[in-house]
């Protein structure tokens, strides 16, 4: 338990920071969770409309540090060759 007044606001700090990382992760994963639906679903044109509108959700949460660039890019990569072999 946090004893002195810098240690208790930093609590307080703390668990503010952890409500809006929680909040964005779970904004990010809905939309990954909706754009694999919609690629498993078949329909190409609703595929790539999840596609498109999960790539700036995914690079804001980079910028927020929810997740690391690398993993986002990876994301958006196989995301889109998913969308490519649905296509051909």
């Amino acid at each position: 338990m946090a004893n002195t007044v810098s240690a208790k606001k930093a609590v307080r700090k703390i668990a503010k920071r952890t409500e809006v990382n929680k909040a964005n992760r779970s904004r990010m994963r809905t939309y990954v969770r909706k754009a694999e639906e919609a690629l498993a679903g078949g329909d190409k044109d609703q595929a790539a409309a999840a596609v498109k509108e999960v790539q700036p959700v995914l690079m804001k949460a980079v910028s927020k540090g929810i997740i690391n660039k690398n993993t986002a890019s990876r994301k958006v990569s196989r995301l889109n060759k998913r969308l490519k072999a649905l296509s051909a």
